[in-house]
């Protein structure tokens, strides 16, 4: 995928989220949206099969409406999530779904005050270890941060935390790449 083709996608996560939003506060069920936002956003980081469903050309908008119908259904999710993802796949836009739901949780951030940090580990992290994370980040940022964390076997061990632009990549992975990039030029 291009960058272009990465910026549209964004660019489209980015209006789609914010009608999410601007719907979700005029209604007064930000944070139950928000809540709904968690939700899936869980099931669709767990669901590596149901990820590749929905960016696969096989099968058609119909098809995974419905998957993600049901499983707003199963979540128990407000009638605007729902509305929402029925919306969203009726349009074709199935496939770019997670990325409206990270734009999403970055607005509901800035609305708190507070940004929006993504944390990516080899091994889920612990309550301890994540509300540890959150002050080390807070006191670094000198603000409230909200954590969305991602697990990633193939990092093999360290983190990577991303917030807005900026990135700290302290993963195994990428220290045992540099070694050997280090080694073929020596």
């Amino acid at each position: 995928m291009t960058t272009v083709d990465n910026a549209i996608m964004s660019e489209a996560g980015e209006r789609y989220a914010r009608a999410l939003f601007d719907l979700a506060e005029e209604a007064g069920v930000q944070e139950a949206v928000e809540t709904d936002v968690d939700a899936l956003g869980a099931v669709l980081s767990e669901s590596a099969d149901l990820r590749d469903a929905l960016n696969s050309p096989l099968y058609g908008a119909a098809e995974k409406a419905a998957v993600l119908s049901a499983l707003a259904e199963k979540l128990d999710a407000q009638d605007l999530t729902k509305k929402f993802i029925a919306v969203t796949a009726g349009n074709g836009r199935a496939g770019d779904i997670k990325d409206m739901l990270r734009a999403f949780k970055v607005l509901a951030a800035r609305k708190r005050g507070a940004t929006s940090a993504e944390v990516t580990t080899a091994d889920e992290l612990t309550a301890t270890q994540l509300k540890e994370l959150t002050a080390a980040l807070k006191t670094a940022l000198g603000q409230d941060v909200d954590i969305r964390t991602d697990v990633r076997p193939d990092i093999l061990g360290g983190l990577i935390v991303k917030v807005g632009s900026r990135m700290f990549d302290s993963s195994l992975r990428t220290k045992l790449e540099g070694l050997r990039n280090t080694m073929k030029e020596a």
